[in-house]
């Protein structure tokens, strides 16, 4: 937990609460806070639970160092956490195996922006929306593409997509129930996520029986054509039409006893114990 990411505080609260989930069911846990880059673990460490965010937990470099020194671990492998990281390449995969997502386009600095507003702004390599910002008047678009530009050399627009905020988590091979978020101006944001109480969750999602079964299938294929195994998360847009669009793919998504997958597993009737117990049975080496 922890780690060199701009997301290390959350990491900190998800390793705390994992580790106080796994000691629930029974094992024997030492936390490892990384401050930076380096990976010692205790001599007779048996599996580790991966909870860092962002970049060294998210993007296959924690995990490289893992199946080299042959420990199993929870989550995607390397190579499946570098591709679903990238949102710039895992936006190609979703092309290849026609799965909807937004219009977009690839820009680095001095590159002109052909989309019509309103668009969204990413950096290609960042997590928990950090430097992501919604351009709705023209006036904010050089600012937005500044702030992305901050954290990547390579920025991903896309066409922002009027609706609804959906997520649906899988553990194992099985997808879970969808969570809706309605947020403050529909706009699910650094500030709207980690702020107490600007959000509101709505478990399972109010969305029919066809929907819900859609998210399900989707969530799935997302994770089967990623490479992905033992947990995640996939966020949605779904506009006024009932269309939905992948956003992408968080291999490691908040784990605290109030994050999103675990609220989707108390749905179904897993409690974060259980949870944690899942997962860390289906830890594995690449």
């Amino acid at each position: 937990m922890g780690g060199p990411s701009a997301e290390r505080e959350v990491s900190l609260s998800s390793g705390r609460a994992v580790a106080g989930g796994l000691r629930a069911s029974g094992y024997e846990v030492t936390e490892i806070d990384l401050v930076g880059r380096d990976l010692n673990l205790p001599t007779e460490t048996e599996a580790v639970f991966i909870a860092l965010h962002g970049e060294f937990g998210e993007d296959g470099e924690v995990q490289a160092l893992l199946n080299r020194k042959g420990v199993p671990y929870t989550g995607a492998g390397a190579e499946a956490s570098r591709v679903a990281f990238d949102k710039i390449v895992s936006k190609k995969i979703f092309d290849e195996a026609g799965i909807p997502s937004a219009p977009y386009e690839v820009l680095g600095k001095g590159s002109d922006r052909t989309l019509p507003l309103p668009v969204v702004t990413k950096p290609a390599r960042q997590g928990s929306t950090i430097g992501l910002c919604r351009v709705m008047k023209e006036e904010e678009w050089e600012s937005a593409l500044t702030e992305a530009l901050s954290y990547d050399s390579e920025v991903l627009v896309e066409a922002y997509i009027e609706g609804r905020e959906l997520t649906v988590g899988v553990v194992g091979d099985e997808a879970l129930p969808a969570i809706e978020i309605v947020a403050p101006g529909a706009w699910y944001d650094y500030k709207s996520k980690y702020t107490s109480g600007a959000c509101q969750y709505l478990v399972p999602a109010p969305v029919d029986e066809r929907m819900s079964q859609e998210l399900s299938e989707s969530a799935l294929e997302v994770y089967r054509v990623l490479g992905c195994r033992g947990f995640g998360r996939v966020d949605y847009r779904a506009s006024p039409d009932g269309s939905i669009y992948v956003l992408e793919l968080n291999t490691i998504p908040g784990f605290t006893e109030t994050s999103l997958l675990p609220k989707a597993a108390a749905a179904c009737g897993i409690d974060f114990a259980e949870l944690c117990d899942r997962i860390m049975n289906l830890a594995a080496t690449d």
